[in-house]
C-alpha cells in the first residue's frame, strides 16, 4: 500500500484517483482463489455448474458434460474438494431409458439439507419444454450416489439455483416451466421428498418471460426472488412474498440488465445479499451478452453495487451458482467457454463496493480476476 501511495503522488494522481485506485486494489485481495475444476475431461463441452459444502464440510460441484448441450450423451458429473485438489470427473447420471432411447441431461443442483442425505436434483428428456426433475442422493459425502428417484407429478425441481431450507425444515425449490411459454414457479416439500406442493405459475410466460429464478432471505418470513429474463435485452425481474413463499408479488424489473442468461444469488450470515449475473443486453456494445461476468452486493436486494469483474473478454462466461460455506468465505462456479468449470472464493469482507452509476458496470473501479488462460 505504501509503494502504490508513493507511485500514485508521483504520477500527478488526484487524492480521489488514488483513492479509487487503492480500494481496487484493496479488493483485489478479497479473492482467496480462483483456478479450474479440471483442466481435461472425457467430455468436450460443459455447462451449468452447481457447489455445496456437505455436512463434513467438504466442497462438490457438479455440472452436465457431453458432446454438446441437447445431445443424448450428456451426462451429469461431479468432482469433490479432497486432500487440497478437485477430483477428476465422474459421471454419476445419465439419460439412458433402455438400450435403444438416451435422452440427454440438464441442470443439476446440489443441495445439503439440515436433516438427511447429500442430493444432487437434474432434469432428464429431450428439451427444456419437455424434460422431467429427478434426484440422487449421497450418505458417504459425494463419494457414491444412489436410490434415483423421478419427482412425482411430472416436477422439475430446483430448475437451476438451489433450494432454501425454511425454518420449520419446509425446502423451498426456486423453479420454472419452459412448456408453454417461460414461467416461474415455486415447488416444496415438508417431508424430505415424500410429498411436493407447487405454487405458480407465477407469471403468464409471454408478456413476461421468466425463468430460472433464486431465491434471497430478507428475515422472517420474507423472501425475495430474482429471476433470469427471456429477452436478449431484458432485465433482472423481481418478486417478494411475506409469507414465506407461499404467495408471491407481481414482476417487477429491477435495474440490473440481463441477456437472457442465468444468474444466482445468496444471502450471507452478514444479512447482506451477492448475486452474480452477466452484467450486459446482447444487443448492446462490447463486452456484450456472456462475455461479462460480474458479482455485484446489496443490503436490501434491490439497490445493488459491482463488487468484482469475474470475467470480461471475448467468450462465454454464464451459468454461475454461488453459496458461502460455513467459514465464512463465498464460492463461485460457472461455466468457461463450455470448455472448463471456474471456481473462485471470495472472502466477503474484504470486498469494495462501488456504485453502479446510471446502470454501467464500473470497470475501471471495481477489482477484477485475473485473466484465465
Amino acid at each position: 500500500m505504501h509503494k502504490l501511495w508513493t507511485h500514485s503522488l508521483a504520477g500527478g494522481l488526484s487524492f480521489l484517483s488514488w483513492a479509487l485506485v487503492s480500494a481496487t486494489a484493496w479488493s483485489q485481495s478479497s479473492v482467496l482463489k480462483h483456478e479450474f475444476i479440471y483442466q481435461s475431461a472425457p467430455f468436450p463441452e460443459c455447462h451449468a455448474a452447481t457447489i455445496v459444502q456437505t455436512k463434513a464440510g467438504t466442497l462438490m460441484t457438479a455440472w452436465f458434460g457431453g458432446t454438446y448441450e441437447k445431445h443424448p450423451d450428456v451426462g451429469i458429473w461431479v468432482s469433490r474438494y479432497e486432500n487440497n485438489a478437485w477430483t477428476a470427473p465422474v459421471e454419476v447420471a445419465n439419460g439412458v431409458q433402455n438400450d435403444k432411447l438416451r435422452y440427454p441431461t440438464w441442470n443439476p443442483v446440489l443441495f445439503q439439507p439440515k436433516d438427511g442425505p447429500l442430493a444432487l436434483y437434474f432434469k432428464v428428456g429431450p428439451a427444456p419444454n419437455n424434460w422431467w426433475g429427478e434426484v440422487i442422493t449421497s450418505s458417504d459425502d459425494g463419494r457414491t450416489w444412489g436410490n434415483r428417484q423421478k419427482l412425482p407429478n411430472n416436477g422439475i425441481g430446483p430448475v437451476k439455483n438451489k433450494p432454501v431450507q425454511l425454518a420449520d425444515g419446509t425446502l423451498l425449490c426456486p423453479s420454472s416451466d419452459e412448456a408453454d411459454g417461460w414461467t416461474v414457479h415455486m415447488e416444496s416439500t415438508s417431508d424430505a421428498g415424500k410429498t411436493w406442493m407447487k405454487v405458480g405459475p407465477l407469471n403468464d410466460g409471454k408478456k413476461i418471460r421468466a425463468i430460472q429464478p433464486t431465491i434471497v432471505q430478507l428475515g422472517g418470513d420474507k423472501l425475495g426472488m430474482l429471476c433470469r429474463d427471456g429477452q436478449a435485452d431484458g432485465r433482472v425481474w423481481q418478486l417478494w412474498s411475506d409469507d414465506a413463499g407461499k404467495s408471491w408479488s407481481k414482476f417487477e424489473a429491477s435495474s440490473l440488465p440481463n441477456p437472457n442468461s442465468g444468474i444466482d444469488a445468496v444471502t450471507l450470515t452478514s444479512g447482506k445479499h451477492l448475486l452474480v449475473y452477466n452484467h450486459t443486453i446482447r444487443n448492446g456494445p462490447s463486452p456484450k451478452g456472456r462475455e461479462h461476468l460480474g458479482l455485484a452486493v446489496s443490503d436490501d436486494a434491490k439497490d445493488w453495487q459491482a463488487v468484482l469483474t469475474l470475467e470480461q473478454s471475448k467468450g462465454e462466461y454464464s451459468y454461475p451458482a454461488i453459496i458461502q460455506t460455513t467459514d465464512g468465505l463465498v464460492h463461485i462456479v460457472y461455466t468457461w467457454n463450455r470448455k472448463r468449470v471456474r471456481h473462485v472464493v471470495v472472502d466477503p469482507a474484504k470486498l469494495v463496493a462501488v456504485p453502479l452509476a446510471d446502470g454501467k458496470w464500473p470497470a475501471d473501479k471495481v477489482a477484477k480476476l485475473p485473466t484465465a488462460q
